[in-house]
Protein backbone atom coordinates (compact mmCIF):
# COMPACT_ATOMS: atom_id res chain seq x y z
CA UNK A 1 0.00 0.00 0.00
CA UNK A 2 1.62 3.49 -1.27
CA UNK A 3 1.65 6.23 1.60
CA UNK A 4 0.19 9.66 1.01
CA UNK A 5 1.26 12.65 2.75
CA UNK A 6 -1.08 14.21 5.39
CA UNK A 7 -1.19 17.65 2.96
CA UNK A 8 -1.79 15.92 -0.48
CA UNK A 9 -4.38 12.96 1.38
CA UNK A 10 -6.22 16.11 2.03
CA UNK A 11 -6.10 17.55 -1.49
CA UNK A 12 -7.54 14.26 -3.14
CA UNK A 13 -10.18 14.33 -0.44
CA UNK A 14 -11.34 17.82 -0.72
CA UNK A 15 -12.80 16.87 -4.21
CA UNK A 16 -11.20 19.81 -6.50
CA UNK A 17 -7.39 18.86 -6.86
CA UNK A 18 -4.58 20.46 -8.96
CA UNK A 19 -2.21 17.15 -9.90
CA UNK A 20 0.04 16.75 -12.51
CA UNK A 21 3.06 14.02 -13.51
CA UNK A 22 6.53 14.61 -13.23
CA UNK A 23 9.27 12.60 -14.46
CA UNK A 24 12.89 12.52 -12.90
CA UNK A 25 15.66 11.25 -15.58
CA UNK A 26 18.97 10.60 -14.71
CA UNK A 27 20.77 9.57 -17.79
CA UNK A 28 24.16 7.06 -17.68
CA UNK A 29 26.40 9.97 -18.55
CA UNK A 30 25.26 11.55 -15.08
CA UNK A 31 22.67 14.53 -16.73
CA UNK A 32 19.70 15.30 -14.68
CA UNK A 33 16.29 16.09 -16.41
CA UNK A 34 12.92 17.11 -15.11
CA UNK A 35 9.75 17.28 -16.98
CA UNK A 36 6.21 17.86 -16.53
CA UNK A 37 2.62 17.34 -18.53
CA UNK A 38 1.49 20.78 -16.29
CA UNK A 39 1.77 23.62 -18.74
CA UNK A 40 3.68 25.60 -16.72
CA UNK A 41 7.34 25.11 -15.29
CA UNK A 42 7.41 23.66 -11.96
CA UNK A 43 10.39 23.76 -9.72
CA UNK A 44 10.34 20.33 -8.30
CA UNK A 45 13.77 20.06 -5.62
CA UNK A 46 16.80 21.66 -6.96
CA UNK A 47 15.38 21.06 -11.03
CA UNK A 48 13.06 23.20 -12.99
CA UNK A 49 10.35 20.47 -14.50
CA UNK A 50 9.98 21.36 -18.42
CA UNK A 51 6.54 21.56 -19.85
CA UNK A 52 6.22 19.24 -22.74
CA UNK A 53 3.01 19.62 -25.11
CA UNK A 54 2.00 16.30 -25.70
CA UNK A 55 3.46 14.02 -23.03
CA UNK A 56 1.66 11.99 -21.40
CA UNK A 57 2.38 8.73 -18.97
CA UNK A 58 0.78 5.57 -20.14
CA UNK A 59 -0.23 2.22 -18.46
CA UNK A 60 1.71 1.63 -15.40
CA UNK A 61 1.68 -2.17 -13.74
CA UNK A 62 2.53 -2.56 -10.70
CA UNK A 63 3.24 -6.65 -9.28
CA UNK A 64 4.17 -7.87 -6.23
CA UNK A 65 6.98 -9.74 -5.29
CA UNK A 66 10.07 -9.99 -8.00
CA UNK A 67 7.32 -9.32 -10.90
CA UNK A 68 8.80 -6.14 -13.03
CA UNK A 69 6.43 -3.10 -13.01
CA UNK A 70 6.34 -1.50 -16.47
CA UNK A 71 5.16 1.63 -17.41
CA UNK A 72 5.23 3.76 -20.65
CA UNK A 73 6.01 7.33 -21.31
CA UNK A 74 4.21 9.11 -24.56
CA UNK A 75 4.81 12.06 -25.82
CA UNK A 76 6.19 14.97 -29.05
CA UNK A 77 9.43 15.58 -29.91
CA UNK A 78 8.99 18.96 -28.59
CA UNK A 79 12.02 19.75 -26.10
CA UNK A 80 15.72 20.67 -26.91
CA UNK A 81 16.64 17.99 -24.63
CA UNK A 82 14.84 15.23 -25.99
CA UNK A 83 16.09 15.13 -29.89
CA UNK A 84 15.33 12.69 -32.73
CA UNK A 85 19.19 12.12 -32.41
CA UNK A 86 19.94 11.63 -29.37
CA UNK A 87 17.35 8.84 -29.30
CA UNK A 88 18.47 7.27 -32.44
CA UNK A 89 22.18 7.52 -30.44
CA UNK A 90 20.86 5.92 -27.77
CA UNK A 91 21.62 8.30 -25.18
CA UNK A 92 18.32 7.87 -23.34
CA UNK A 93 18.61 4.02 -23.11
CA UNK A 94 19.10 2.61 -19.63
CA UNK A 95 18.10 6.26 -17.93
CA UNK A 96 17.08 5.97 -14.48
CA UNK A 97 13.50 6.84 -14.06
CA UNK A 98 11.07 8.40 -11.68
CA UNK A 99 7.61 8.86 -11.79
CA UNK A 100 5.70 11.70 -9.11
CA UNK A 101 2.19 12.95 -8.70
CA UNK A 102 2.33 16.21 -7.15
CA UNK A 103 0.22 19.14 -6.46
CA UNK A 104 1.49 21.71 -9.16
CA UNK A 105 0.39 24.37 -6.39
CA UNK A 106 2.88 23.07 -4.01
CA UNK A 107 5.07 20.20 -5.32
CA UNK A 108 6.42 19.26 -1.47
CA UNK A 109 2.82 17.36 -1.96
CA UNK A 110 3.85 14.35 -4.06
CA UNK A 111 3.30 10.91 -4.35
CA UNK A 112 6.11 8.31 -5.71
CA UNK A 113 4.64 6.14 -8.21
CA UNK A 114 7.31 4.62 -9.92
CA UNK A 115 11.13 3.89 -10.28
CA UNK A 116 12.88 2.31 -13.08
CA UNK A 117 14.62 2.79 -16.02
CA UNK A 118 13.92 3.33 -19.79
CA UNK A 119 14.16 -0.03 -21.68
CA UNK A 120 12.82 0.10 -25.45
CA UNK A 121 12.04 3.52 -27.63
CA UNK A 122 9.98 3.68 -30.58
CA UNK A 123 10.27 6.58 -32.48
CA UNK A 124 7.91 8.13 -35.19
CA UNK A 125 8.27 11.15 -37.14
CA UNK A 126 6.56 13.76 -34.91
CA UNK A 127 6.24 11.69 -31.41
CA UNK A 128 8.51 8.96 -29.35
CA UNK A 129 7.05 6.28 -26.19
CA UNK A 130 9.69 4.66 -24.21
CA UNK A 131 8.96 1.63 -22.24
CA UNK A 132 9.72 1.84 -18.56
CA UNK A 133 11.21 -1.06 -16.42
CA UNK A 134 10.96 -1.86 -13.01
CA UNK A 135 13.94 -1.99 -10.75
CA UNK A 136 12.96 -5.56 -10.68
CA UNK A 137 14.12 -5.93 -14.35
CA UNK A 138 17.79 -7.12 -14.21
CA UNK A 139 16.79 -10.07 -11.99
CA UNK A 140 15.14 -11.30 -14.90
CA UNK A 141 18.24 -11.37 -16.99
CA UNK A 142 19.44 -14.86 -18.47
CA UNK A 143 22.95 -15.04 -16.48
CA UNK A 144 25.24 -17.74 -18.47
CA UNK A 145 25.27 -18.93 -22.19
CA UNK A 146 22.44 -20.38 -23.30
CA UNK A 147 22.01 -23.64 -25.33
CA UNK A 148 20.95 -22.63 -28.81
CA UNK A 149 21.58 -23.65 -32.62
CA UNK A 150 22.76 -19.80 -33.22
CA UNK A 151 26.39 -18.45 -32.38
CA UNK A 152 25.99 -16.18 -29.27
CA UNK A 153 29.24 -14.25 -30.08
CA UNK A 154 29.15 -11.01 -31.70
CA UNK A 155 31.16 -10.84 -35.22
CA UNK A 156 34.48 -9.91 -34.84
CA UNK A 157 34.38 -9.88 -30.56
CA UNK A 158 37.16 -11.70 -28.76
CA UNK A 159 35.09 -14.90 -28.70
CA UNK A 160 34.11 -14.70 -32.67
CA UNK A 161 37.96 -14.36 -33.30
CA UNK A 162 37.64 -13.06 -36.75
CA UNK A 163 39.66 -9.99 -37.95
CA UNK A 164 36.40 -8.16 -39.85
CA UNK A 165 38.81 -4.77 -39.95
CA UNK A 166 39.89 -6.37 -43.81
CA UNK A 167 38.86 -5.24 -47.07
CA UNK A 168 37.04 -8.50 -47.50
CA UNK A 169 34.37 -7.90 -44.50
CA UNK A 170 34.63 -3.93 -43.99
CA UNK A 171 33.25 -1.02 -47.13
CA UNK A 172 33.13 2.55 -46.99
CA UNK A 173 30.65 4.66 -48.81
CA UNK A 174 29.44 7.30 -49.71
CA UNK A 175 25.29 8.48 -49.31
CA UNK A 176 24.38 9.45 -52.85
CA UNK A 177 20.80 9.25 -52.74
CA UNK A 178 17.93 9.16 -49.76
CA UNK A 179 14.77 6.61 -50.94
CA UNK A 180 12.11 5.80 -48.37
CA UNK A 181 11.50 4.32 -45.04
CA UNK A 182 15.26 4.89 -44.15
CA UNK A 183 16.95 3.49 -47.41
CA UNK A 184 19.71 4.99 -49.33
CA UNK A 185 21.95 4.45 -52.24
CA UNK A 186 26.13 4.45 -51.67
CA UNK A 187 29.01 4.74 -53.46
CA UNK A 188 31.88 3.04 -52.64
CA UNK A 189 30.47 -0.62 -52.02
CA UNK A 190 30.16 -2.13 -56.05
CA UNK A 191 33.16 -4.70 -55.03
CA UNK A 192 30.34 -6.02 -52.73
CA UNK A 193 27.94 -9.11 -53.73
CA UNK A 194 24.03 -8.29 -53.18
CA UNK A 195 22.86 -9.19 -49.39
CA UNK A 196 27.12 -9.12 -48.16
CA UNK A 197 26.09 -6.19 -45.59
CA UNK A 198 22.61 -7.57 -44.69
CA UNK A 199 22.27 -7.86 -40.77
CA UNK A 200 26.03 -5.99 -40.35
CA UNK A 201 26.88 -3.11 -38.35
CA UNK A 202 26.96 0.22 -39.87
CA UNK A 203 28.85 2.95 -38.79
CA UNK A 204 28.74 6.60 -39.56
CA UNK A 205 31.42 8.78 -39.81
CA UNK A 206 30.18 11.31 -37.80
CA UNK A 207 28.78 9.43 -35.24
CA UNK A 208 26.77 6.59 -34.37
CA UNK A 209 25.46 3.07 -35.21
CA UNK A 210 22.77 1.05 -36.82
CA UNK A 211 22.46 -2.36 -38.28
CA UNK A 212 21.54 -3.21 -41.81
CA UNK A 213 18.52 -4.86 -42.75
CA UNK A 214 19.36 -5.41 -45.90
CA UNK A 215 21.40 -4.82 -48.74
CA UNK A 216 20.47 -5.16 -52.43
CA UNK A 217 22.58 -4.08 -56.04
CA UNK A 218 20.06 -1.63 -57.88
CA UNK A 219 21.56 -0.67 -61.49
CA UNK A 220 25.19 -1.18 -60.22
CA UNK A 221 24.38 0.96 -57.08
CA UNK A 222 24.57 -0.60 -53.55
CA UNK A 223 21.36 0.22 -51.79
CA UNK A 224 21.23 -0.66 -48.07
CA UNK A 225 18.26 -0.34 -45.65
CA UNK A 226 18.47 0.46 -41.94
CA UNK A 227 16.59 -1.64 -39.44
CA UNK A 228 15.99 1.65 -37.34
CA UNK A 229 15.99 5.68 -38.16
CA UNK A 230 18.84 6.86 -38.41
CA UNK A 231 17.93 10.59 -37.29
CA UNK A 232 19.87 12.82 -38.86
CA UNK A 233 23.28 10.76 -39.43
CA UNK A 234 21.41 9.90 -42.70
CA UNK A 235 21.99 13.16 -45.10
CA UNK A 236 23.22 12.91 -48.75
CA UNK A 237 27.51 13.40 -48.52
CA UNK A 238 27.52 11.32 -45.02
CA UNK A 239 30.57 9.07 -44.92
CA UNK A 240 29.96 5.57 -43.67
CA UNK A 241 31.73 2.22 -42.75
CA UNK A 242 29.69 -0.96 -43.09
CA UNK A 243 30.88 -4.62 -42.10
CA UNK A 244 29.80 -7.81 -43.64
CA UNK A 245 26.15 -9.13 -41.68
CA UNK A 246 26.31 -12.19 -39.98
CA UNK A 247 23.46 -14.53 -39.18
CA UNK A 248 24.88 -16.73 -36.48
CA UNK A 249 23.88 -19.53 -38.39
CA UNK A 250 27.04 -22.37 -38.72
CA UNK A 251 26.76 -22.81 -42.29
CA UNK A 252 26.88 -18.80 -42.80
CA UNK A 253 29.94 -19.08 -40.45
CA UNK A 254 31.65 -22.03 -42.42
CA UNK A 255 31.07 -20.90 -46.12
CA UNK A 256 31.04 -17.01 -45.81
CA UNK A 257 33.75 -16.83 -42.59
CA UNK A 258 36.14 -20.09 -42.59
CA UNK A 259 35.30 -19.72 -39.04
CA UNK A 260 34.27 -22.93 -37.75
CA UNK A 261 36.11 -23.48 -34.96
CA UNK A 262 35.01 -20.30 -33.31
CA UNK A 263 31.29 -20.86 -33.59
CA UNK A 264 29.95 -20.15 -30.48
CA UNK A 265 26.61 -21.89 -31.25
CA UNK A 266 25.48 -26.20 -30.92
CA UNK A 267 24.21 -27.00 -34.68
CA UNK A 268 23.45 -30.30 -34.13
CA UNK A 269 21.62 -30.05 -30.90
CA UNK A 270 18.91 -32.12 -31.46
CA UNK A 271 15.22 -30.37 -31.39
CA UNK A 272 12.17 -31.30 -30.41
CA UNK A 273 11.29 -33.44 -33.40
CA UNK A 274 14.48 -36.03 -32.67
CA UNK A 275 13.46 -35.62 -28.73
CA UNK A 276 10.01 -36.88 -29.90
CA UNK A 277 10.66 -39.12 -32.90
CA UNK A 278 10.12 -43.16 -31.80
CA UNK A 279 12.12 -45.53 -34.11
CA UNK A 280 11.58 -46.22 -37.18
CA UNK A 281 12.35 -50.05 -38.52
CA UNK A 282 15.13 -50.52 -41.08
CA UNK A 283 17.08 -47.41 -39.51
CA UNK A 284 20.18 -47.99 -37.44
CA UNK A 285 19.65 -48.02 -34.12
CA UNK A 286 23.25 -48.44 -32.75
CA UNK A 287 24.01 -45.05 -31.16
CA UNK A 288 25.92 -44.05 -33.88
CA UNK A 289 25.84 -40.62 -35.00
CA UNK A 290 22.99 -39.10 -36.52
CA UNK A 291 25.22 -36.97 -38.55
CA UNK A 292 27.50 -39.33 -40.15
Amino acid sequence: MRNIAAGLAASLASGVTTLAHVWRITRRDGQVFAFTDHDRPLSFDALTCEPISGLSAGAMEKSLGLGVDTASIVGALSSDAITEQDLALGLWDGARVELYRVDWTDTTQRAHMFAGRIGEVRRGAQAFEAELRGLQSPLNVAVGRVFSRFCDADLGDARCGKDIETSIFRGTGVVTALLAGGAFRADGLEAFAEGWFTRGRLVWIAGGENEVAAHRVEGGDAVLELLDPPGQALVLGAAFAVYAGCDKRFETCRAKFANTLNFRGYPHMPGNDAVQARPVAGEPLDGSSRFA
